[in-house]
C-alpha cells in the first residue's frame, strides 16, 4: 500500500501540533522539543547577525536609521535583503540580522504550509545561552559548529573552520554545548538539559518574522477577546487622563527647545540646526575614537557559509584578519578544488580571491565591503 507523499515543508512528526520548538533542515521542519511558544529554528550561516550601534530615542528612528549603519558591512544590495532589529544587548548597541529576501519567503512558506504561520524565526545560534564576557558558546557538530559569542551575536561553520576560527578570535575560552572540545577550548561543559529550548526561546533575541514578514496572529477564544475589549476601554480612559498631561509636557519641551537653539547659536554661529534637534546639536559635539565595528565575525560567518558545502575537502591551517580583509590558509585539494572555492565566493558576492602557492597549497583573501 503507497501513501501520499509529504510536503516539503511537512512536520516530520503525524498530526503535529503547532507549536513546540523546530528545526528546519533540508528543506523540512523536524521538532526539536514539543510544547512551549511555536519557534522554527534556522541555519545561521544564512542569516548574518550583526552588532550595531544605534543612538536613537525610538524604535521607528532606528528602523530609519538601520540601513545606513550596516550599509558597509555587507555586500548585496539593500533592496535585496530583509534587514531585522533584535535586542538592545548593551547600552545602545543592537542586534540586528540580515537575511536576503528570497530565503525568507521561502522559510516563511515552509511555516505556513505546516501550520506554523504564527511561530516565531530564529536563526540557530541564538538558542544558545549568551556567554559571559570573552568567551564563546559552542554546539559542535559532526558537520557544523554553531557559535555563540559573548556580545549576543552568532555564526555558523563547518567544523573543519572551529579551530581556525577560534584562534583568529584570539583563542576565547568556549563552554560545550554540543559535542566534548578539545581540551584547549573548553572552558566548562554546558548544561541545556536543565533548561529547555522552549525557556531559552521564550522570548528570543532576534525574531526574523518582522516588516512584511510579521508574524499572523492566531485566532483568539471569545472569552479572551472580551477581555481584550475590557482591558482596552480601561486604556482608553487612563489616554483621556494622560492627554491633558501630553499637552502640559509639550509646551515644556517646546520652550527648553527654544532655549536650547539659542543656546547652540551663541555657542556656534551659522551652525545649521535642523529638524533633528537633538542629532544636530551632538554634531557640534567634539567626537572622540569610536570604537570599530566587529568585522570580523560577519565576515567569517560568510566565508564559512560560502565554503560550506565544500567543508569535507578542505583542511584549513590558520585564519587571520588585519583591517577589512580577512586571509585563510589551507593545505592543497584537488585540482578542481581552487575553481569550486572560486565560485563559491562569487556566488555568495563575497569580494575576495583564490590564489594558489608553489608548495600547492591554497590562499583565500576576503574583504568586507
Amino acid at each position: 500500500m503507497t501513501t501520499a507523499a509529504r510536503p516539503i515543508g511537512a512536520p516530520d512528526q503525524t498530526n503535529a501540533p503547532a507549536a513546540g520548538v523546530w528545526t528546519l533542515a533540508g528543506g523540512r521542519l523536524i521538532i526539536a522539543e514539543p510544547g512551549g511558544p511555536a519557534t522554527v529554528l534556522v541555519p545561521t550561516e544564512q542569516v548574518r547577525l550583526l552588532v550595531v550601534d544605534l543612538p536613537l530615542a525610538s524604535r521607528a528612528k532606528r528602523l530609519d536609521a538601520l540601513p545606513f549603519a550596516i550599509e558597509d558591512q555587507i555586500a548585496e544590495p539593500l533592496d535585496s535583503v530583509h534587514l531585522v532589529l533584535g535586542a538592545e544587548i548593551a547600552p545602545r548597541r543592537y542586534l540586528v540580522g540580515v537575511v536576503r529576501h528570497e530565503l525568507m519567503t521561502a522559510w516563511v512558506d515552509i511555516a505556513e504550509e505546516a501550520g506554523l504561520g504564527h511561530a516565531a524565526i530564529v536563526p540557530d545560534a541564538l538558542a544558545l545561552p549568551r556567554p559571559g564576557e570573552g568567551q564563546w558558546a559552542v554546539d559542535l557538530g559532526t558537520e557544523r559548529a554553531v557559535v555563540r559569542a559573548a556580545d549576543g551575536s552568532g555564526f555558523a561553520c563547518p567544523t573543519p573552520l572551529l579551530r581556525a576560527a577560534w584562534q583568529a578570535a584570539g583563542s576565547p575560552p568556549a563552554i560545550a554545548y554540543g559535542a566534548p572540545l578539545p581540551d584547549d577550548m573548553l572552558l566548562a561543559e554546558g548544561g541545556l538539559a536543565a533548561q529547555g529550548l522552549s525557556a531559552r526561546l521564550l522570548n528570543p533575541a532576534l525574531d526574523l518574522r518582522q516588516g512584511p514578514y510579521a508574524r499572523r496572529r492566531v485566532a483568539l477564544p471569545n472569552i479572551w477577546r472580551r477581555l481584550g475589549w475590557i482591558a482596552a476601554l480601561g486604556a482608553a480612559a487612563h489616554i483621556v487622563i494622560a492627554t491633558a498631561d501630553t499637552l502640559m509636557l509639550q509646551h515644556i519641551a517646546d520652550r527648553r527647545a527654544q532655549e536650547t537653539r539659542t543656546a547652540a547659536a551663541l555657542a556656534a554661529p551659522g551652525a545649521n540646526l535642523g529638524g533633528d534637534l537633538a542629532a544636530s546639536v551632538a554634531d557640534l559635539l567634539p567626537s572622540g575614537p569610536a570604537a570599530r565595528p566587529d568585522l570580523f565575525l560577519p565576515l567569517l560567518s560568510r566565508l564559512s557559509g560560502a565554503l560550506g558545502p565544500l567543508s569535507g575537502g578542505l583542511a584549513v591551517r590558520g585564519i587571520r584578519f588585519q583591517a577589512n580583509t580577512l586571509t585563510m590558509d589551507m593545505d592543497a585539494g584537488d585540482a578542481g578544488l581552487i575553481g569550486r572555492i572560486d565560485a563559491a565566493l562569487r556566488a555568495a558576492r563575497i569580494s575576495g580571491q583564490v590564489t594558489q602557492s608553489p608548495d600547492g597549497s591554497i590562499r583565500i583573501t576576503a574583504r568586507t565591503a
